[in-house]
């Protein structure tokens, strides 16, 4: 093929797909805002203190200073094309970085040079190894007291058991931080002070760092050496390494994930950020360089279909996320797989099992578009107008029906009772509230059956405040909103097999469907599985199967203790049979429905409580304070560690309901000098007395 060929993927191998992710307030956004700067894409630097940043465009991000949606932009850097995703690092938004690291094909994480580790870096670590992406590490704030690349890179190594490899080491540190050590090149990059940080000189090493250098580039030499066997021969009898074969070799593990390749920089005094896009575009992966995403058959889940980067290969694109744009409508961010997406096209959603007609393609820079007329594999961008796809669905040719992997969405676990202000705005509230759960799949709207109040459910009482903000700025509904409430779990302890037969006659049609279920409990986090064992009835065509698993989806919405969801459950539909002319997909999921219904009623069932993970910074002489409050919440403290002089961090588990208030709490036992951060960790099933104290209260 000529590099003019419609068809020639090669191109592909300029284009990179990476997110930032961190912990709050390590410095994604200032890093990205750097990038768009030092690429041409913004002719001013934005400043998160000031509330002028380019992907943190929201009202809400510019008055708060943090990121709460992933931001999508394009750049180019040198050759290079780079699609480019900020994420939040709030652990109340996880949801964004999980939906981002789905779909990209390299990440850099960013670490505090100060703080090393934190939390949030944790989280987003596990998430990008649960979608294999491969990373490299910025240690970022290089220029502030306390930094220290040597305790970042041993943090990252103890708490994330990575293989890093360090490929600069600073020079200077705290306020005398002013450039890098290039282990590969074994050349100095020093930044000019006085123009933002876009020029730089390569000088020679400096005398005083020469030793500090060899010991280094010594170790660095011997870990790439280790990646491969010739490069170990050459090592071994003291032939030079190329520096061609170094970036080769490092590029090769770094996509195969064996090691971990570490930078250091000030991105907010402009420090460290184009050798940075020098490594994205190095060591990080191009679309070709990754696996082929591989999908299932719709009709047949057991068969694979494998989706190569090729632009002559049938369609298949994730939707990866859903926004409302006032002026432009729904926008459905998708990366594209296999194939072109093209303006006019129709393609087919498999869960739906509807058609969509593709009517305008845009490419997104924060939230500014340029529109396009196809989107191609390896390729971000956006479709305004589709009416039936939501966060996680397929499209994909109309000829060839696949459903890609989806994306696991995190249980929400506080609620509030939201009701308008006035009853003329009660449609107009759930209006807006359909339209936030569509965008953000991590909030949830439920109708309490007993009290008839509206019930909105998230990820923290951040998450709870933005989306009642967004609620009045956006769709112009003011709420009164109550007191947060823990979302409970059910679920079952042992197994529990039941068959029901539903058998109506309805406005003269007949509707039979007879149905047979096992429940078996599995892990609380995998939420609620569906399993349709082989051989049932001939007549269970697609949408029958889709009628049936809505019906077992639903019913698992209200468990039988406190009506709260069930999870950690496997449902295996065993047997399900009908009879000709009756096989209606209401009788379908009607059957299904009421059999988890009549299972419930025999389960022994339980409920959950959300438990979270609790890390408190707290000088020494206020410990013993930290902890004996820690534990008159419930709280089990795991252990403690020493950060820096007289400093000491707690980690705990502590149930979310004894968690109100506690960041009041926490400055008021240690006069204002303790900090923390909390996330999200386990599902735990509730004690006895405080079961009978919560449906007590329900009640029950």
């Amino acid at each position: 093929m000529s590099a003019a060929d419609p068809q020639d993927v090669s191109d592909l191998k300029w284009t990179r797909n990476i997110g930032i992710m961190a912990h709050i307030d390590a410095g994604k956004t200032t890093t990205s805002e750097r990038i768009l700067y030092y690429t041409g894409k913004s002719h001013k630097i934005g400043e998160v203190h000031e509330g002028n940043t380019v992907m943190d465009w929201m009202v809400q991000e510019q008055e708060r200073g943090i990121t709460i949606t992933a931001a999508a932009t394009t750049c180019f850097w040198k050759e290079y094309r780079i699609n480019l995703i900020d994420t939040p690092g709030h652990v109340d938004f996880t949801i964004e970085v999980e939906r981002s690291l789905r779909i990209l094909d390299g990440a850099v994480a960013v670490f505090d040079g100060v703080s090393g580790v934190e939390p949030q870096s944790e989280t987003v670590w596990r998430q990008a190894d649960k979608y294999k992406v491969p990373r490299i590490c910025f240690v970022n704030k290089m220029d502030r007291v306390g930094a220290s690349f040597e305790e970042s890179l041993k943090s990252i190594r103890e708490k994330l058991h990575a293989n890093v490899i360090p490929i600069q080491i600073p020079i200077g540190a705290e306020d005398g931080f002013r450039g890098v050590i290039d282990l590969i090149r074994g050349v100095a990059i020093v930044w000019d002070r006085d123009d933002l940080g876009a020029q730089f000189n390569e000088v020679a090493i400096p005398a005083e760092m020469q030793e500090l250098y060899s010991e280094a580039r010594n170790k660095f030499l011997e870990s790439v050496a280790e990646l491969d066997d010739n490069l170990l021969d050459k090592y071994l009898s003291e032939q030079p390494l190329e520096e061609a074969e170094i970036v080769a070799t490092l590029r090769s593990a770094t996509i195969a994930l064996k090691i971990y390749p570490v930078l250091c920089g000030s991105a907010f005094k402009n420090k460290g950020v184009q050798p940075l896009l020098d490594t994205v575009a190095a060591l990080l992966p191009s679309p070709l360089d990754v696996p082929p995403v591989v999908g299932h058959s719709p009709s047949e889940p057991e068969k694979e279909i494998e989706c190569p980067t090729d632009f002559a290969k049938p369609v298949a694109a994730l939707a990866f996320k859903i926004a409302n744009d006032p002026f432009a409508g729904t926008l459905t961010y998708v990366r594209v797989y296999s194939g072109i997406l093209k303006v006019g096209e129709q393609v087919l959603n498999p869960r739906a099992n509807k058609k969509e007609r593709v009517q305008k393609i845009v490419r997104m820079h924060a939230n500014s578009r340029i529109e396009v007329n196809e989107l191609r594999a390896g390729d971000i961008g956006a479709i305004i107008g589709l009416k039936f796809t939501g966060t996680g669905d397929t499209l994909c040719n109309v000829g060839r029906p696949i459903a890609l992997e989806s994306i696991v969405f995190p249980e929400p676990v506080i609620a509030v009772v939201v009701e308008a202000k006035s009853s003329a705005d009660q449609e107009k509230m759930m209006q807006g509230l359909q339209k936030l759960e569509r965008e953000d799949p991590s909030c949830k709207i439920r109708l309490d059956v007993e009290s008839g109040q509206t019930l909105l459910a998230g990820m923290g009482e951040l998450h709870l405040e933005i989306l009642t903000d967004r609620l009045l700025r956006e769709h112009k509904v003011a709420v009164n909103v109550g007191r947060p409430q823990v979302s409970y779990r059910e679920t079952i302890e042992s197994p529990v097999s039941v068959e029901h037969l539903y058998d109506r006659e309805v406005g003269g049609d007949k509707h039979y469907c007879r149905v047979r279920l096992l429940l078996e409990p599995i892990p609380y986090l995998e939420g609620v599985k569906v399993q349709y064992l082989q051989g049932l009835s001939k007549e269970f065509t697609p949408e029958l199967r889709v009628a049936s698993e809505a019906g077992l989806r639903e019913a698992c919405e209200i468990g039988p203790l406190g009506g709260y969801n069930l999870i950690g459950i496997t449902v295996k539909v065993e047997k399900i049979d009908t009879v000709m002319g009756a096989n209606t997909e209401m009788a379908f999921k009607a059957a299904s429905s009421l059999a988890i219904r009549d299972a419930m009623k025999i389960a022994s069932a339980k409920m959950l409580e959300p438990v979270f993970k609790v890390e408190v910074s707290v000088p020494e002489d206020f410990l013993g304070n930290i902890i004996a409050d820690l534990n008159s919440r419930r709280g089990k403290v795991l252990g403690m560690t020493t950060r820096t002089q007289g400093l000491q961090v707690v980690q705990a588990e502590v149930p979310l309901a004894n968690l109100f208030g506690y960041a009041t709490d926490v400055r008021s036992v240690s006069q204002g000098r303790a900090s923390f951060s909390m996330e999200f960790l386990k599902y735990d099933l509730l004690p006895a007395k405080v079961q009978a104290d919560v449906l007590q209260k329900l009640g029950r």
